[in-house]
């Protein structure tokens, strides 16, 4: 595809997808002052609604908790955008997704306009063998023992637990895959696309991996860095900055050194909704072949064998 011209006269771009997993203010403040402080504006979700049951897998903060929602609703005003995790951190039936989104327009001015999907939630949209077609979809099912087969009900219609009409009129771009390699457009060049087999998200965009701090410092290794303003490409980083990235108030020394350095690069430091837009703009929506499905699918379910990432 024809290579993009950034903005301002940069070389490429870079942006962060934090999910809201283990969040907590004392946990995340160190890290989003440095990344305000350097210039980067990133993504980062949240949750709306208290839980009412235990969490799925992990839990954190929620908008119900004062002090986390003004911390929230003041990186918005620096120019974070804040996204959507599902309505809280356990399965949300349509009534309850619905109050969430509600909520969620109140407190921070108007619908997100990114998401990704909170681990086995049960209205998730596509997700777990959903995310497959074909032959790629029963090897998935064969090799996780067909767990989790029939979860995911967001996109079934009559489902307690569907929401994919209201998905798809509010929200722009849904993640969907994440792979290795610092330069995401590279792995999925025809970000943000249509998929006409998923037709209750609006545009998916892909992600790069870096789960948690290792990963992350691994992503974005001095090398990494200069391969990706070399090839002029676009880095969505999918991460948990609760998760290792500071302790007792100190940020993780490596993940400040490289983000000091990737700071003095001419990057485009913008959030996941604007860096999509902007292709959009450049390109237009792309409707996603079967032949691209295939490609995107099958590099993913590689990625998902080799180290289990979401």
């Amino acid at each position: 595809m024809t290579p993009i011209v950034w903005p301002e006269g940069k070389r490429f771009a870079f942006t962060v997808f934090d999910d809201t997993d283990a969040a907590t203010v004392e946990k995340l403040r160190p890290v989003y002052d440095l990344l305000a402080g350097l210039g980067f504006r990133t993504t980062k979700t949240v949750w709306p609604l208290p839980p009412t049951q235990p969490p799925e897998v992990v839990g954190g903060a929620t908008c119900a908790d004062p002090d986390y929602l003004a911390w929230a609703q003041s990186l918005q005003q620096q120019g974070f955008e804040i996204a959507w995790h599902n309505a809280t951190c356990h399965s949300s039936t349509r009534e309850q997704t619905l109050r969430g989104l509600d909520t969620f327009a109140r407190l921070f001015g108007g619908p997100p306009r990114t998401m990704a999907t909170h681990t086995t939630c049960r209205e998730a949209l596509y997700w777990g063998p959903g995310r497959l077609s074909g032959v790629r979809r029963w090897l998935y099912l064969l090799l996780t023992g067909f767990r989790h087969a029939r979860r995911y009900r967001g996109h079934v219609p009559g489902d307690p637990y569907f929401w994919g009409d209201v998905c798809r009129d509010q929200l722009s771009y849904v993640r969907n895959f994440v792979f290795p390699g610092i330069n995401t457009l590279a792995a999925c060049p025809w970000m943000p696309y249509y998929d006409p087999d998923r037709p209750y998200v609006a545009a998916w965009f892909a992600a790069s991996e870096g789960a948690h701090v290792d990963s992350f410092n691994a992503l974005l290794h001095e090398a990494h860095q200069d391969r990706l303003e070399a090839e002029g490409g676009a880095c969505i980083v999918y991460t948990h900055l609760a998760k290792g990235f500071a302790a007792q108030g100190c940020v993780h020394p490596r993940f400040r050194e490289l983000m000091e350095r990737l700071s003095r690069k001419p990057g485009w430091f913008v959030p996941v909704a604007v860096l999509l837009d902007y292709l959009r703009q450049q390109r237009g929506l792309h409707t996603l072949t079967p032949a691209e499905r295939s490609h995107l699918e099958w590099r993913w379910l590689r990625h998902k064998l080799r180290v289990g990432t979401t």
